[in-house]
């Protein structure tokens, strides 16, 4: 199976016998047009001008409908938001997962790392490889990719692999939005749901409903 996600640009999908042409200007603003097919399906893909895609594929026997999800098919939620000083508000966009396309056996989605703020936060695992490919604005933009207990700079058009049951969370610059689309393929026996996440036990606290930090929380030595 295969899926297509436009991330800038415009372009003309076709596949059988059906068309669809978007165009995208801005990855931040928009939510992203994708088209996802079987492997017996013949798309052909035509760009109207220079345009950029992300592409995911995994084996997958099952034959099933193809699915073009258009901008206002795609869920998208802010996360962080009231908690944590929202030192880790970030926009979600869910294109399909695990819940909402069993027949898939992959996810994908984008996430926008708010300037400044954290995501893929509190730092959590799965068992579940996962693949980040990365683009800032401006474009001159980094951020901070932590894999366990190692952090990596990441710029522009960068990819990150996070290996199975890798603990990882991520930064962006303040001043730079961190965009990046997100890809999970599920395992035999073993779905990628929402809920797959496996947060760090000494971390976990921030999960707390109406949890409190400096300057709220007092400082303690205990």
């Amino acid at each position: 199976e295969r899926a297509w996600l436009l991330i800038e640009g415009e372009v003309e999908f076709s596949w059988d016998g059906k068309s669809h042409r978007e165009a995208r200007e801005s990855f931040l603003d928009e939510n992203p047009v994708v088209l996802h097919v079987p492997k017996s399906a013949v798309v052909t893909i035509k760009a109207y001008e220079e345009s950029e895609l992300a592409v995911e594929r995994t084996e997958n026997e099952t034959v099933f409908t193809p699915v073009l999800y258009a901008k206002a098919d795609i869920k998208s939620d802010v996360f962080g938001k009231g908690v944590l000083d929202e030192t880790s508000i970030r926009t979600v966009r869910t294109v399909f997962d695990g819940n909402t396309a069993e027949y898939s056996n992959m996810v994908l989605g984008e996430v926008i790392t708010h300037p400044g703020k954290w995501s893929s936060y509190p730092p959590h695992d799965h068992p579940h490889p996962e693949i980040y490919y990365y683009r800032f604005f401006p474009k001159q933009g980094f951020g901070i990719s932590v894999l366990e207990e190692e952090p990596r700079l990441v710029k522009d058009r960068n990819a990150s692999l996070v290996k199975p049951d890798q603990t990882h969370s991520q930064a962006a610059a303040p001043g730079y939005a961190m965009y990046y689309v997100w890809a999970i393929p599920h395992l035999e026996g073993d779905r990628w749901i929402p809920s797959t996440r496996y947060f760090r036990s000494e971390h976990d606290w921030m999960l707390e409903k109406d949890v409190k930090t400096w300057p709220e929380l007092k400082y303690s030595k205990s």
